[in-house]
């Protein structure tokens, strides 16, 4: 389900209220490949283990947060940090 544009527009991070924009397709394909190896961790330090079918991206590229169903989940334990990555996409 995607995100209406003029939803989207005014959501940003819940912790430094920077936008955010939906991640690339390019983006939960890494994402995914990297949870598929058991590699990736929540902000609380849990594992992600299910995949992500979209996803929200912090203008900076350094978190992201899971749309579930279509409702962001924009909980700051709960936003994955992309520098666990070395070569997450931009």
């Amino acid at each position: 389900m995607a995100l209406d544009a003029r939803f989207l527009s005014i959501l940003t991070c819940p912790v430094n209220k920077l936008p955010l924009r939906l991640a690339t397709k390019a983006q939960l394909g890494f994402l995914n490949r990297h949870i598929a190896e058991g590699r990736v961790q929540r902000s609380n330090g849990q594992p992600v283990t299910e995949p992500w079918t979209e996803a929200l991206l912090r203008e900076d590229a350094q978190v992201l947060y899971c749309v579930d169903d279509g409702i962001p989940v924009l909980l700051p334990e709960e936003g994955v940090g992309t520098t666990q990555f070395t070569d997450f996409p931009k």
